[in-house]
């Protein structure tokens, strides 16, 4: 049983039943059947798809809006951005995908050579639920402009914007099955993925779901995309605009509830402005207005599922329990639904989850460092390595956060964030491969070479 259930009361909204093994059989007909004809339409004709997308996304982002908040709890505002954000992805590849795709001369002196971007066929996308629009879209607005045909199996707590997603794509006027939505659980992901008419798939999610995924496609030698987790740094030093450094740091750790993987988690301060950052941010946190995520007032909301709510209030005992202070929060709340107040931890030892550990859910640890090189030596001392950001005026400082921080992204002066313009993904255990701009749209196409005599 698949199920929509409102984080914010614990009521059970709508219930599914999985897909059977026949009804999978039949979508994968379909794909691939889909795919031998839609790879032959014209750029024109996929953008003008993209396009018609982005206006039901800008036109329902209300509708869409309240799905999204309804099934995973995020603030409803943001779940307005969210939809037409993805609308904003449909556009950048409706515009530039005809060009980032065409042939690319190669001088080779005598004769001529180019490289050609073909489509390679049916994509498996396995999203999460934490941006549940903008997660498949990112995937699926490259995707779709390549000439791939894409498959979605969402996260189960959010079946309802899953189908949503199909169910746009399809009112948009793309060719019947070139994107269909599959209703099922983990298990089913691996016969999936040993079909011969599976391409390659992309994964975004947890560590072992992509340690899963990706072994499983290897031993198929399938070609797989995969974003993990984070647990970004937000370095603090002393040269930076304080006050914007501590409203950005509010935003960047409670951003989606604090279920992000790109959100701010450890905030490493140079002593010498330590104790200033620590007391602001710490006042900062404690205002934030935890309620109805359907509430526009409301700052944050409740986190997605009783088991996230419980494995982050797990982290945070252990951590108090080897050593970390609480400056704020630090417990659940104590109402019906998934709520956990806003923290601050201090005096964090190496080997406590706060220190180790993504935290999925609105609890930042912050730590004082005695100059630049502690601070880059801290940042990068994770397994993850997915983004980060610096606060400094000083240009020197910058060269070395952009030239020593372990992280497929660096932000400075600013707040790490998605754009479809810039590549997106990390090192390390947070994956490989990017999403998004022009290394996104090239993922999943064949490179063919072409040389004329």
């Amino acid at each position: 049983m698949i199920a929509s259930i409102n984080p914010a009361t614990g009521e059970t909204v709508r219930t599914f039943e999985a897909a059977t093994p026949v009804e999978i059989e039949a979508a994968l007909a379909r794909a691939d059947a889909a795919w031998h004809a839609y790879r032959r339409t014209s750029y024109a004709a996929r953008a003008g798809w993209l396009t018609a997308a982005a206006e039901i996304l800008e036109k329902e982002q209300g509708r869409l809006g309240r799905l999204m908040t309804l099934e995973m709890g995020k603030p409803i505002g943001a779940a307005r951005a969210e939809a037409a954000k993805c609308a904003l992805a449909c556009r950048y590849y409706a515009e530039h995908g005809e060009r980032l795709l065409a042939d690319e001369p190669i001088d080779v002196g005598a004769g001529r050579a180019f490289l050609r971007y073909q489509p390679i066929g049916v994509v498996l996308a396995v999203m999460p639920w934490n941006f549940p629009f903008w997660q498949a879209f990112r995937f699926a607005a490259p995707a779709l402009m390549a000439g791939n045909v894409g498959l979605l199996k969402h996260a189960s707590n959010v079946p309802q914007c899953a189908l949503a997603i199909e169910e746009i794509v399809r009112r948009a006027g793309f060719p019947p099955d070139v994107f269909q939505t599959l209703l099922i659980g983990a298990a089913a992901v691996e016969g999936i993925l040993k079909d011969r008419r599976i391409a390659a798939a992309t994964l975004t999610g947890s560590e072992p779901a992509g340690m899963a995924v990706a072994s499983q496609a290897g031993r198929q030698i399938k070609k797989t995309v995969l974003e993990l987790g984070g647990s970004d740094p937000f370095i603090v030093m002393p040269s930076a605009d304080r006050e914007r450094a501590v409203k950005t740091a509010v935003q960047a750790r409670v951003v989606n509830n604090g279920q992000s993987c790109i959100a701010a988690k450890r905030f490493i301060v140079h002593a010498r402005i330590a104790d200033e950052f620590e007391r602001r941010f710490v006042a900062a946190m404690a205002s934030l207005r935890v309620g109805d995520p359907m509430d526009e007032a409301t700052d944050v909301g409740p986190l997605a599922t009783p088991a996230i709510l419980e494995e982050l209030e797990a982290q945070v005992q252990r951590s108090v329990a080897m050593g970390a202070r609480v400056l704020t929060g630090g417990h659940r709340l104590p109402r019906p639904g998934n709520f956990y107040a806003p923290s601050v931890l201090a005096d964090v030892p190496e080997n406590a989850p706060a220190y180790r550990e993504e935290l999925f859910g609105p609890v930042a640890a912050i730590f004082r460092v005695r100059d630049i090189g502690d601070a880059i030596r801290l940042a990068n001392d994770t397994v993850f390595g997915l983004g980060a950001s610096a606060w400094s005026a000083d240009p020197i400082e910058q060269a070395r956060f952009i030239d020593e921080i372990e992280s497929g992204m660096v932000f400075i002066n600013g707040m790490v964030a998605s754009d479809p313009r810039l590549p997106f993904g990390g090192v390390k255990h947070s994956g490989y491969g990017r999403e998004l701009a022009t290394c996104g749209l090239r993922e999943f196409v064949n490179i063919k070479t072409v040389r004329i005599a």
